[in-house]
């Protein structure tokens, strides 16, 4: 007897997934997304998220990196859903065979192009399965893609030619979170048809308090991150996203206190000095070789320490 892709689906994927009970209260939702995923997350977005999958939406986060698109919109799901989401981070060369499906070429020349030799990718496994789908960086994939996850939401159904099989779903959990830097210049324009189907929410830099909040929520428990240090890493953040060409996210700072909080342990120490923080900034800061003068200029003025990039 032929493979059925249900059951291969359910081989290859089955075992990522794990369970919980679907959360669909806002309120319910976002005191879970701190106690346990250590998300701070705005309840108006996930009220709006919820809302647009009632109403068989796709929504859009949209803003600059490090603002936690990703993290947040993969919790989400999580939680609608009650199942682990899939994943599919976008490029240019993605087009339908590469997300629903396609044939391994030496069991197509053994067996045909049936069942046996197909090989079912992100997006069909996710309708299959009834889990959520992140797509991240969605303004990398080319308008034809866009189009293609656009058809396959609006309709619930993936149709597979060459197979002569067309999968539904009703699942309520198949649903999808685009993640979008519009300021990146290197990536493409979504289409207007694109951007009248989603609902789109934004996503900026927090202000200075609640990004405080949520670096102490994300940080390791020890050594001790004196508050005055914190306050040095956190000026340094601002000063490089008005004037860097790498602008750091609340996720860099975050990084960068684990790091320096790290350093600090591995050195015996029970607080993070200036010299921990100086030292593990390059790592996360610098990314551009633009930026290098301007790094260790503002670390020097604000921590007091300077010299080579460690």
């Amino acid at each position: 007897m032929s493979a059925d892709i249900k059951e291969i689906v359910k081989q290859i994927y089955g075992p990522i997934i794990k369970y919980r009970h679907p959360i669909r209260d806002p309120g319910l939702a976002v005191r879970v997304l701190r106690d346990e995923y250590r998300l701070i997350v705005d309840t108006r977005k996930v009220a709006l998220a919820f809302a647009a999958f009632y109403n068989g939406r796709p929504v859009l986060f949209e803003g600059p990196p490090g603002t936690g698109k990703t993290e947040i919109g993969y919790a989400i799901l999580e939680l609608w859903a009650g199942k682990t989401p899939f994943l599919l981070p976008c490029s240019e060369n993605y087009d339908e065979y590469r997300v629903i499906g396609d044939f391994h070429p030496l069991m197509a020349m053994q067996r045909g192009f049936t069942e046996e030799s197909f090989i079912p990718r992100v997006i069909l496994a996710a309708m299959i399965l009834g889990s959520g789908v992140l797509v991240d960086d969605v303004r990398r994939s080319s308008e034809e893609l866009q189009n293609l996850l656009l058809d396959i939401i609006d309709k619930r159904r993936i149709v597979v030619p060459e197979l002569r099989r067309t999968f539904y779903t009703d699942d309520p959990g198949f649903q999808f979170i685009f993640t979008s830097n519009p300021d990146d210049i290197a990536q493409n324009e979504l289409s207007d048809a694109f951007l009248r189907r989603v609902v789109r929410i934004d996503f900026d830099y927090p202000d200075p308090s609640l990004e405080e909040e949520i670096v102490k929520i994300r940080m390791l428990d020890e050594p001790l991150l004196p508050g005055d240090v914190l306050s040095r890493m956190k000026q340094v953040i601002g000063r490089l996203r008005k004037t860097a060409f790498y602008k750091p996210g609340t996720a860099d700072l975050v990084l960068w206190t684990k790091l320096a909080q790290s350093l600090a342990k591995m050195r015996g120490s029970d607080r993070v000095s200036r010299r921990d923080a100086y030292e593990s900034a390059w790592s996360v800061l610098y990314k551009r070789i633009e930026d290098g003068e301007l790094i260790a200029r503002v670390l020097e003025e604000v921590l007091g320490i300077g010299g080579e990039k460690s």
